[in-house]
């Protein structure tokens, strides 16, 4: 009868602790996912990093693309722009006069 009883007995504290046991499981799965899921925190700061990245790639390209309309307009036929022009055909020709130097300059890679 003794093993009865304390048979009873573990049952009866196994129903007690059992929902908050469960509670501090579900809990817990919640807040693990919420710092290291798909769509956690973690996950929040690499896209706000990439977004960082994207913006600042974004104004260079801006930029590029400003100076290099600007040298198109330059070379269009109605405005033309004749010292840019030979400067472009210098460098295209690879083409200089007698009494002139050239100084090459080596153009570090861009960032990706």
């Amino acid at each position: 009868m003794a093993v009865m009883a304390v048979l009873r007995e573990i049952r009866v504290k196994a129903r007690q602790i059992l929902p908050p046991v469960l509670a501090v499981c579900v809990m817990g799965y919640f807040a693990y996912h919420s710092i290291q899921g798909d769509r956690g925190y973690l996950a929040l700061l690499r896209v706000e990093r990439d977004l960082a990245q994207a913006q600042a790639t974004e104004a260079r390209l801006r930029t590029e693309r400003t100076r290099l309309e600007r040298d198109v307009n330059l070379l269009r036929l109605d405005g033309l722009d004749r010292d840019l022009l030979e400067e472009r055909a210098r460098a295209i020709l690879n083409y200089g006069l007698e009494d002139e130097y050239t100084i090459l300059r080596q153009i570090p890679p861009a960032d990706n």
